[in-house]
């Protein structure tokens, strides 16, 4: 019965906590665009040309 006694308000400090970073990362604009970061991951940055793998040797 006494551990409830440290249990309790440890767990309601470890939820407030989570609460604290929830809402500033959403005042930060965390949530704004969730579709973009997506689309990233898919997509390369650099295109490769048919010269430059040609001439490695690697098929592109």
């Amino acid at each position: 019965m006494g551990v409830l006694y440290i249990l309790i308000p440890l767990a309601l400090l470890l939820g407030g906590g989570a609460l604290v970073a929830f809402l500033s990362a959403l005042k930060k604009g965390q949530f704004e665009d969730l579709e973009t970061p997506a689309w990233r991951a898919i997509f390369d940055d650099k295109a490769v040309s048919r010269e430059k793998a040609d001439e490695s040797g690697k098929p592109f």
